[in-house]
Formats: C-alpha cells, structure tokens, sequence
C-alpha cells in the first residue's frame, strides 16, 4: 500500500508550476489506528524536485448541520479544501498533505468523533487527534519528508484536534497552528453548545502540551469570537503549555474562512514568525503556480467571474466549472476530473434556480479540448 501511495504522488502529479516547480496528487495514505489498518484520502502538494522537505499536515472541520444531511455531507468531502494554504506552504518549500480523517470522504474506519455526552468534547477530540498522530507515524517513513520537523494546522475542530497531538507531544511534530479551534453543538446549529465546556477541554489539554500552538481567530468568526478565543486561550496556557494568540482582521461575512479562502497573505504574516522560532523556512522559493490561461467564460457575472480565477488557482485538477446561459456558474470537485462534473452542474443549477447548465471546464482544460 504504501508503494502504491508513493507511485500515486510520483507519476500523477495533477498541477504544476509553469516549470514544473510543484506537483500535486491524491493520495490514500495507509494508517494504523488502534491496531486497525486502514486507509485516510489525502491531497499531496509539495516541491517537484528530490530532497526532503520540512512537513505540513493539515485537517478540516465538520459541517454545521445534522442528521442525514451530516453524514451526506462528510462524505462528499475532499481533501482539496485547503489548497490555497497548502500552495502558501509548498511555494515556500514545505511538503504539504492535507488529511481526512476517518469517515470523511473516501477514508476508511468510518466515523469515529461523537460526542459520548451533549457537550463532552474532550473524548472526541483526542479521538480525532489519533488519526492526525497516525498519519504523522505513516508520512515521516517517506523519503520526501523530514521527518524530524512537522507542523500540524487544523481548522475548526481540526484546531482542537492538532491541539489533542500537541497534547501527546508526538514524535516529530514541533509547532502547531490552531485556525479558529472549537467544536459546535448537535443541538445549535453553528454554536458551542457549552462554551465554559470548550474552554475546560483546552484547558485539560494545554496542562500535558510542550509543543509550541499558535492560535489564530477571526475577529468576526460567527462561530468562535475573540471574546471565546481569549477565555480559552488563557485556559489553555494557564498549564503552562507554549502558546500564542492573534485575532486576525475581519474577512467576508463570516471570518470562520478565513483560512479557507482567504489569500495567503491575510494570515501568513501572523504564521511566519512562529515558523521562524521552530528556525522553519518562511520566504517564497518557488514562485506563484502557474495553471492553466483559460478564457473567462463569455458572459459570465461578476462573482462567477472571480468564481473561475478562484477555479484556475487551485492546484488539484480533479475540478469542474460549469456555467448557465445568464452568466451563473458552479464549481464541483471530484477524486478524478470525471467525478466532478456532476456536481458542478448541480452546483450551477442551484446557484441559477435550475438555469440551463452545461460544463465549462474539466480540471485544467475547457471541456471540449
């Protein structure tokens, strides 16, 4: 399995530099968890040339909704969410692999993070954090990582997550960065169900953590203000664990995305320093990727025209783009570029209210090249 992974990264690298400076692919990284061999879906992006490369590991959040929906929803998700981070990384010569831990996507083991009790997070997060600790043992074995120098980002109740592996100073990882940690409520839709319950897991956390955690949240989170960032920050390094917080500026209407989509150089100053303590490289070595001149598709509206320069930016090529005969659009993404036509016609059709779709773009390509 594991030569099976290499080979996926080595010989089908789906987007590169306009020199071939970066290369990118799907992987299924095999794991062990609890004894239990499996396998986590995982996008790859890192410098296209031999060496070893400090390492980046990046984990998501969960959906804000309930029920079938959840599940529907975690299921469809790729890995690909983060590529704009992942890119930032990459061009300043880490190995970058974005993870979906088990039941997301296409990751074996199913899922594993409920919450025994309303509002007991502390289980779930160091359930989570299993799959981040087993994804670390299984890419320090390959020989493009270096695999002394790890850093873990998470997103959401990823951030807790990566915190839960600080907490268990886990070998090889030597700075964690927290992007609006916090976990929502199965009975309030996009809220902490208990805060004073989040900032008692932190804190129970933050008395075994030794690894360096950078704290970054949004000003205008809707979900995790400022005002919830700093009570559990200060729980959190009340034990004595190494930490520091920024509230970075207001993004869109909902700065929970800022990681998401936000360009690199709204957060990257904040991560930079912290990167340059752990004497990590910070400065650009390989310039913006370039993909592919396609045209901006003839009529489109404004937010589908910066839809598809959104589209052209990312690096994975298992993409769609589909538009309608008013100028509405839609993105979907897939494993392979065939598996995401579907849902950018879907996607199109919504945000037009069932307009006349058809596909634009297939990865890097229009869709009749």
């Amino acid at each position: 399995m594991r030569l099976i992974a290499l080979l996926l990264i080595l010989f089908t690298a789906s987007a590169r530099a306009g020199d071939g400076q970066l290369m990118s692919a799907h992987m299924m990284l095999p794991v062990v968890i609890s004894g239990n061999k499996l396998s986590l879906e995982s996008f790859v992006i890192r410098p296209d040339r031999p060496g070893k490369f400090p390492l980046v590991v990046i984990t998501h959040g969960q959906p804000g909704i309930f029920g079938d929906e959840f599940f529907s929803e975690i299921l469809n998700r790729s890995p690909v969410g983060y590529s704009k981070m992942a890119v930032a990384f990459a061009q300043r010569g880490y190995a970058v692999v974005s993870i979906m831990r088990r039941g997301y996507g296409r990751s074996g083991g199913g899922f594993s993070e409920y919450l025994r009790q309303a509002c007991d997070y502390l289980p779930a997060v160091r359930v989570s954090g299993e799959d981040i600790i087993a994804a670390v043992a299984s890419l320090r074995n390959e020989p493009w990582v270096d695999a002394e120098h790890v850093v873990l980002l998470g997103h959401s109740v990823g951030g807790l997550s990566v915190m839960a592996v600080a907490a268990q100073n886990t070998p090889g990882v030597v700075g964690t960065v927290n992007f609006d940690g916090g976990w929502h409520s199965f009975s309030a839709p996009g809220q902490p169900c208990s805060p004073d319950n989040l900032v008692d897991t932190v804190a129970a956390l933050g008395r075994a953590a030794r690894v360096p955690v950078l704290w970054l949240y949004a000003e205008n989170d809707q979900s995790y203000g400022p005002d919830l960032a700093r009570r559990m920050f200060a729980a959190y390094s009340a034990g004595g664990a190494p930490a520091q917080l920024h509230v970075l500026p207001p993004f869109g209407s909902n700065g929970h995305d800022t990681v998401a989509l936000a360009p690199a150089d709204t957060w990257f100053p904040f991560v930079e320093p912290f990167l340059e303590k752990l004497s990590l490289p910070t400065k650009t070595v390989i310039e913006a990727p370039f993909f592919a001149e396609l045209p901006i598709p003839p009529g489109a509206i404004a937010p589908c025209q910066k839809a598809f320069a959104d589209y052209l930016s990312n690096p994975d090529d298992a993409k769609a783009f589909a538009v309608s005969t008013r100028g509405g659009c839609g993105t979907g993404f897939g494993r392979l570029g065939v598996e995401a036509r579907e849902p950018a016609l879907m996607k199109c059709k919504i945000n037009t209210r069932g307009g006349d779709c058809r596909v634009y773009a297939v990865g890097q390509k229009l869709a009749g090249d």
